[in-house]
């Protein structure tokens, strides 16, 4: 049997796999195939590489094409392109579209733009009732209406993005009922001041800011990796004490004074740390003191320690021990590079003492092994 007396169901399925690009190229092939590939439920189109001339085809192509676009559903559509590449308008239509036909992911890249950002949604998207999963990135502008109702989305993507006012966000995150996984970028020119965030069915957050923050309310959320800046982070630790797994990115000697009493983690079995510049032993084990159910620890240096190694940070060994240490503890990662400082060669041995007697699973770096 060769591969046209399949069904047209069958190549269809086939066709998904391939980028959309090549499966359009299987409309020359024959009859069968001239229009199988409008059936396709996920459709991805990119001009980043693209030459003005080629950006103008492609337009062509998606002005005529994507309206007679005959899958009921368009499970995914996703539009990535350059700077002044297509109108604001063009873009706006195939959105527009794309909600017409009941999308469920929707995902729009605008790259290597330094023009302002450009409002390319309509309000019917803000009204979808099938989406399922948003995400967005670069300059773009969200004008979010007053009027917002999202019942089935669940993650939520922004990077970079740009808001006509600061109620804008707040506004599209408490009509997301259902939503779970949120990822907020905040680019270092954006034209919001402070992050509220109510959103009570939230279990995952990716936050990354130089800004302050104001309100935050996730009571269900289980799993966070936060990149904020100093003093900001003590703020947003103290509102997210209930996740399980937890990534603290920027840690350094100098947030031994910053999370204060808000770090406290009863719930939280997985800790990741990535670490730049200069830290303290010191400070980690007083981590480890607040997390009684803590059972992997997962800790990754990154950068040559900009103060040299004169620099050293006297390890004092705890009087007590961590509860972790003693009981939940299974899993200690340790990676990245080190500068061979002494309190680094008496963290490392005060720690193998207890994974030797404990039977931890161990894994360090071949650096971290030269100190031993």
């Amino acid at each position: 049997m060769g591969i046209s007396e399949l069904s047209d169901e069958l190549l269809i399925k086939i066709l998904s796999f391939l980028p959309t690009k090549d499966a359009v190229s299987t409309s020359i092939l024959s009859k069968q195939w001239e229009f199988l590939w409008m059936w396709l439920p996920k459709l991805e189109y990119t001009s980043r590489y693209y030459l003005e001339s080629t950006c103008e085809r492609l337009k062509c192509f998606l002005d005529r094409n994507l309206p007679l676009h005959r899958a009921p559903v368009i499970e995914s559509f996703h539009l990535e392109f350059g700077a002044k590449q297509f109108k604001p308008e063009d873009i706006k239509l195939w959105v527009l579209t794309a909600v017409s036909r009941n999308v469920r992911e929707l995902e729009i890249s605008q790259i290597y733009s330094l023009s302002l950002p450009n409002n390319i949604f309509p309000s019917s998207l803000y009204t979808c009732k099938t989406l399922v999963t948003l995400k967005l990135n670069g300059d773009i502008l969200m004008d979010v209406p007053r009027m917002v109702c999202l019942p089935c989305l669940i993650t939520l993507r922004l990077v970079r993005v740009t808001y006509l006012n600061e109620d804008s966000l707040q506004r599209l995150l408490s009509n997301c009922s259902v939503l779970k996984d949120l990822s907020v970028e905040r680019g270092l020119f954006d034209n919001w001041r402070k992050f509220i965030a109510i959103v009570p069915s939230l279990k995952r957050l990716n936050f990354r800011t130089a800004h302050d923050l104001d309100e935050i309310n996730m009571p269900k959320l289980s799993e966070a990796s936060l990149d904020v800046s100093y003093p900001y982070i003590e703020k947003l630790i103290g509102s997210i004490t209930s996740v399980k797994r937890l990534t603290l990115w920027q840690v350094d000697y100098s947030s031994e004074g910053v999370y204060g009493d808000s770090f406290v983690f009863n719930q939280l079995v997985h800790l990741k740390l990535h670490i730049r510049k200069r830290y303290s032993a010191n400070l980690l084990v007083w981590m480890l003191k607040e997390l009684p159910k803590l059972r992997v620890l997962d800790l990754q240096l990154y950068g040559k320690d900009v103060y040299g190694t004169n620099g050293v940070v006297f390890w004092n060994q705890p009087s007590t021990v961590p509860e972790c240490m003693l009981s939940s503890l299974q899993t200690f990662k340790f990676s990245g590079y080190l500068v061979g400082r002494p309190e680094e060669r008496d963290l490392m041995i005060w720690v193998c003492s207890f994974a030797c007697r404990r039977r931890l699973r161990l894994r360090l770096a071949s650096d971290w092994c030269s100190l031993l």
